[in-house]
């Protein structure tokens, strides 16, 4: 089976590899193509690709191209892991959203839209290339916004297109921790948009466990999500928020710990990585990875006094595990259940049948199936039906080169406060990014 990754130059993808170098079944990946624009770090990463499968007789074969279509045929899954402006782009975007007062995340608010519409018309285009020379290809996308990016390439490549992100794994893995349950033997009723969800029950054995913990606060201080959030509010709403909600329910606390902060996520990631490109090996992968593990979010947890990252926190991954149950599901067409981003069909009345969502799905030979689940409370549905709106303007405005719809994108949504606000944003980041000079 051949697996083409886009974005194969990317800091992640020795994660993808190493995965892939612990599976010996039957139907495994044999090879992986590279992609990516970036010649040097296509180079980069080869090497220490190399370097990992050394003493693994069955290790997949690794060839790297920087030809998107010599990449595209012939594959049987296509890892959409691109970053379109990279880590000097990101850094940008969270720049000029801070000086306007407002949160610049990579995907959220402000630097999320800035990023989405650089991104979806590059999106777009990959879609149409996979349709036509890999039309039977399943495309599993990395690419974040990973909802709103997902949304877009389903446009074109309909539900042969799915959405994945670690964030859900490791929140029920920790809290499957403290229940002491099995996470692979849990049921984990999670629902909303990515980065925009809500954990609201743990069923082990055909009973929910979750009442259980939001009644023991010192349980709840004792992991990520307790100790940002806090006890109080985590029983007040009855659930346990995916981390990205922090940014929302403590907003003005999270954007004035960016604010004080040296330098920004982006910025720290980008000199980073840098050192990492400069002089790549597996050892200063290794050692570049725990540091990123480390100081994920850190501005968040200094703004909640949660501390530093407990150890059981630093694991790293997840989001390929996630890529690799469900290319074996598919493959083998064997049942699995896991949290992803797919089109909503009917599962949450609130959204129409193609917006994308972030629900437990049943995934076989035939793809992925979100499973029924109950209607979200209303505080979610403002929240969930706000954050819809600003991303069908992103791809309204990448679609027709609006700049009144990417104005509408910016002041929609619930993070950016002022519609003048709204237009200098736009205006920064067009002056900012020559990739945003499609909007009129």
């Amino acid at each position: 089976m051949k697996l083409t990754i886009l974005g194969g130059g990317g800091f992640r993808v020795p994660l993808v590899y190493r995965a892939l170098l612990g599976d010996h079944a039957e139907g495994r990946v044999t090879g992986v193509t590279l992609y990516d624009v970036d010649a040097d770090r296509l180079r980069a990463i080869g090497g220490v690709l190399a370097e990992q499968a050394r003493g693994v007789p069955d290790a997949p074969a690794v060839r790297v191209t920087t030809d998107l279509d010599e990449a595209l045929r012939g594959a049987d899954f296509v890892f959409s892991a691109i970053r379109v402006g990279g880590l000097a782009g990101r850094a940008a975007d969270e720049r000029v959203a801070l000086a306007e007062g407002v949160l610049g995340q990579e995907t959220v608010g402000a630097g999320g839209i800035a990023y989405g519409l650089r991104t979806v018309p590059v999106a777009v285009a990959v879609a149409r290339r996979v349709a036509e020379l890999a039309p039977d290809a399943w495309v599993i996308n990395f690419t974040n916004p990973a909802g709103l990016v997902t949304e877009a390439m389903s446009r074109v490549l309909g539900d042969r297109v799915i959405g994945i992100c670690d964030s859900p794994v490791g929140l029920g893995r920790r809290v499957a921790r403290l229940l002491g349950a099995d996470p692979d033997e849990a049921w984990f009723d999670y629902v909303g948009l990515n980065h925009l969800g809500w954990l609201r029950g743990v069923r082990v054995a055909g009973r929910d466990e979750l009442p259980r913990l939001l009644a023991d606060p010192e349980a709840l201080g004792s992991f990520e999500e307790g100790r940002l959030f806090g006890a109080d509010w985590l029983r007040s709403l009855g659930a346990i928020p995916n981390e990205y909600l922090h940014y929302y329910y403590f907003n003005r606390e999270a954007v004035r710990a960016y604010r004080g902060a040296g330098r920004t996520r982006g910025a720290y990631l980008h000199e980073q990585q840098a050192a990492f490109y400069g002089a790549p090996s597996l050892e200063s992968w290794y050692a570049t990875l725990a540091d990123r593990e480390a100081t994920y979010m850190a501005a968040n947890r200094e703004a909640a006094g949660a501390g530093d990252r407990a150890e059981e926190d630093l694991e790293s991954g997840g989001y390929e595990k996630v890529a690799l149950a469900l290319m074996r599901a598919i493959a083998r067409n064997e049942r699995a259940t896991l949290i992803l981003n797919v089109r909503n069909r009917t599962t949450l009345s609130v959204l129409d049948a193609d917006a994308v969502v972030e629900v437990p799905c049943f995934v076989d030979g035939n793809g992925a199936h979100p499973a029924p689940v109950t209607p979200l409370p209303y505080h979610a549905v403002g929240l969930v039906t706000a954050v819809k709106a600003a991303e069908r303007e992103v791809m309204a405005a990448a679609e027709s080169g609006s700049r009144e719809a990417a104005v509408r994108a910016f002041a929609l949504h619930p993070l950016v406060d002022s519609v003048a606000v709204a237009r200098r944003l736009l205006d920064a980041y067009v002056t900012e990014h020559p990739g945003l000079g499609y909007l009129a």
